[in-house]
Formats: structure tokens, C-alpha cells, sequence
């Protein structure tokens, strides 16, 4: 995503230069959202973006694999040779991270590419019993596709709750229910000791009968092939990006799951792993190439989830908030959260409630004071949650 968008930011925003586009995998560029939804069912064989790379004068080189890069020669070195630049853009994504000791055991999945995606399809079309390892994001969307499908399933969160790492306890604990609504067993507090060709163990001892292992317990930068290029890493792994998203070295940005960027907003800086984050990041990347105007990038992060027949949406970043203000029922089909600080909304959780995501959001990037007293009230529009 944020490769492709890079690439038609810079035409759009009027770059006449070459522009080439190097994948590792070899199918087209693809959309990854619909992997965990459409494409996982088997409603769509595809997700590939809607973009005539020709028509745009974008060479695409696919299959194509990036051992490094050399700043100070300008040269990318790949698999087939050394390729010279003027700008570079790394847009590398992130690895799923693995499960120890899962390497090569028969029947353990991962879910991050349109390949992943064709293997689980077939596990699911089998209605095999299936064992999902993590409640976050991928294992909830993984978990409601196979109990679509008819698959027995089990999820198994070394927290407590499920979301533990992105949600507080207040608010995603009663997001457990949604999993035996659902069908689905959820066993929260276990860790997994080892996955074996049809079981997982668990490190109590206990069994869980698996025809498949979904691996859910979240992502990498993919950054590994920086290493001795001189290009400033954080702890984390990602492409440590200024505020125009270039990094250390000159010459070359990043954008996407693989960089991390000063917040103004939040002042601190944010590692965003999803979509949204891929889409805007690029139009200030290409500006900056061009030498136009300069763009400071400080979102207001978005992302949404589709598990459990709800829809899910989230803005901002609450890790400073001093105020927690509920909307609405959590037991319900329809309620929402905010953040506040100093009593301006600094994030959003919506669950069936699109109208609040909606607005909150826009509150958020306006800095607009809320009262909490009428941010409560779920019948009171939250634009019109302000003081008197």
C-alpha cells in the first residue's frame, strides 16, 4: 500500500522522473485488508490494487529481492544487481512475528500475504479444527472468518483479555463475550509451549486438537535488510523518520509499517501498523522528493476492524489521556469510548457507532475542548459534546 501510493503521489503531484516499484513477491501489488475478510472466504481470488502502472510510467519489478542499500553510493543492491537512485522510499511493511519452535511443523499458519491467505482459504473450506494463537486484531478477524466458514475454533491469549497490548482493561474486556457469542472457545492467561503436527500444547499442559494454527501475536518493521547501511533504526526495528518522513541518511524516506515519525500532536513518536497510515504517509514522501512545498507529518491514526458481526474503528492515540468517558452500553451492540486530556479528545473507539468515529475525528484534528458530562450522554452527538 504504501509503495503504490508513493508511486501515484508522485505523479499525481506532477514528478516526470522514473519511477520504479520493487516487490519482493511476484503477484502485483494487492490491498491487504480484504486478506483477513473477502479473499480469506473465497468472495474474491484477488485484491490487487486498481492502478494501470504503465499508463503512469511506473516500472514494476517483481520477485525482486533487497539485500541492502548503500546511502553514500546511492545504489540499492538487489538480488539482480546493483540499482542507482536519486531518491529512495522504503516501504518494506512488517513480518509477522513467529511462533518459537513453529518452523517447519505442519499446519501452522501466518496471515500477512495473498499466499498466506490461498493456504488458509483451503483450511477453511475443510472445515478443519482450528487454533488461533493471539486475541489482537488478526486473530479476532481470523477467528470470525473460520467460525463463518464452519470451523470449530479455539483462541488462545497469553493475557488476559483479549487487545491486552493496544486497548486498556476497561474497554476490551468485554469485548471477551464477542468470542462465545460467536461460537468460538477463548482460553485467556495460557501461554503456548510448542505446536505439533495436529495439537497445540499449551504450557499448563493441556491439548487443544488442531487441523490448523492461525500465529496472531503481532508484527516486525521489516528492516533487517538495513542493517550496516548507516540508516538510523529505533529498539523497535523501525526507520527512525523525521517529520517529513526522511530518515538519516540523504536522500532516502520511509513510510508505512516500517517507520516511525514524531508526533507533534502527541508528543512522542508513533509506529502506526495500519492502513490509513499507508495511504497519507506518501503524499508528504512525494512531496518532499518533488521539492515543493514542505509537509509536516502528524496524523490523527485511524484503523477499523470487521470480527464478530461488529464493526470496529479506532483514531487517535490515548496513551497520555487523563479522562476515560464511556457512550453507551459495552454489554450492547452499539457503544463507544473517548480519550480525553485536559479535556480535549485525544482518541475514539467506536463499536457500531460510525457517527462518533466520524466526528471524534474530526474533533481530534480541531483540538476541540469536550465536556465530559455531555461526551457521556450517547444521545447527544459528540460535535455537540462541547463546553457551554
Amino acid at each position: 500500500m504504501a509503495g503504490v501510493q508513493t508511486a501515484v503521489a508522485l505523479r499525481d503531484q506532477g514528478f516526470t522522473g522514473s519511477v520504479t516499484l520493487i516487490g519482493e513477491e511476484a503477484h502485483p501489488p494487492y490491498d491487504r485488508p480484504p486478506l483477513s475478510k473477502a479473499v480469506l472466504l473465497g468472495k474474491a481470488e484477488h485484491s490487487a490494487f486498481d492502478v494501470d502502472f504503465g499508463a503512469l510510467g511506473v516500472e514494476l519489478r517483481l520477485g525482486c529481492e533487497v539485500t541492502g542499500v548503500r546511502p553514500a553510493d546511492r545504489e540499492l543492491d538487489t538480488a539482480s544487481g546493483p540499482l542507482p537512485y536519486e531518491a529512495l522510499v522504503v516501504a518494506t511493511g512488517a513480518h509477522p512475528v513467529t511462533l518459537p519452535g513453529s518452523e517447519g511443523v505442519p499446519g501452522v499458519h501466518l496471515l500477512r500475504t495473498l499466499d498466506d491467505a490461498g493456504r488458509l482459504r483451503a483450511v477453511l473450506a475443510d472445515r478443519l479444527d482450528v487454533v488461533v494463537v493471539g486475541a489482537g486484531w488478526i486473530g479476532a478477524e481470523f477467528a470470525t472468518a473460520a467460525r463463518e466458514a464452519g470451523c470449530a475454533v479455539t483462541v488462545v491469549e497469553a493475557a488476559g483479555r483479549p487487545l491486552a497490548g493496544v486497548l486498556p482493561a476497561e474497554v476490551s474486556a468485554p469485548m471477551a463475550g464477542w468470542y462465545a457469542d460467536s461460537g468460538a472457545e477463548l482460553i485467556t492467561g495460557e501461554r503456548v509451549a510448542r505446536a505439533e503436527p495436529g495439537t497445540v500444547v499449551l504450557e499448563s499442559g493441556r491439548r487443544l486438537p488442531a487441523g490448523a494454527v492461525l500465529v496472531g501475536i503481532g508484527a516486525r518493521p521489516a528492516t533487517g535488510w538495513l542493517a550496516g547501511s548507516g540508516i538510523a533504526r529505533g529498539a523497535d526495528g523501525s526507520v527512525t523518520a523525521d517529520e517529513r518522513l526522511r530518515t538519516s541518511a540523504a536522500g532516502v524516506y520511509a513510510v508505512g509499517d516500517c517507520a516511525s515519525f514524531p508526533s507533534r500532536r502527541y508528543g512522542e513518536r508513533l509506529l502506526v501498523h495500519h492502513w490509513d497510515n499507508a495511504l497519507q504517509g506518501p503524499r508528504t514522501v512525494a512531496a518532499d522528493v518533488i521539492g515543493g512545498e514542505p509537509r509536516i507529518y502528524d496524523p490523527v491514526p485511524y484503523f477499523w476492524s470487521e470480527q464478530f458481526g461488529r464493526f470496529v474503528q479506532y483514531a487517535g492515540h490515548h496513551a497520555a489521556a487523563d479522562t476515560l468517558v464511556r457512550r453507551g452500553d459495552p454489554a450492547g451492540p452499539a457503544w463507544s469510548v473517548c480519550w480525553l486530556r485536559e479535556e480535549r479528545l485525544v482518541a475514539v473507539l467506536a463499536v457500531g457507532r460510525p457517527r462518533d468515529l466520524a466526528q471524534g475525528r474530526k474533533l481530534i484534528e480541531s483540538g476541540t475542548a469536550l465536556d465530559p458530562v455531555r461526551a457521556a450522554d450517547p444521545g447527544v452527538p459528540l460535535k455537540s459534546a462541547v463546553p457551554r
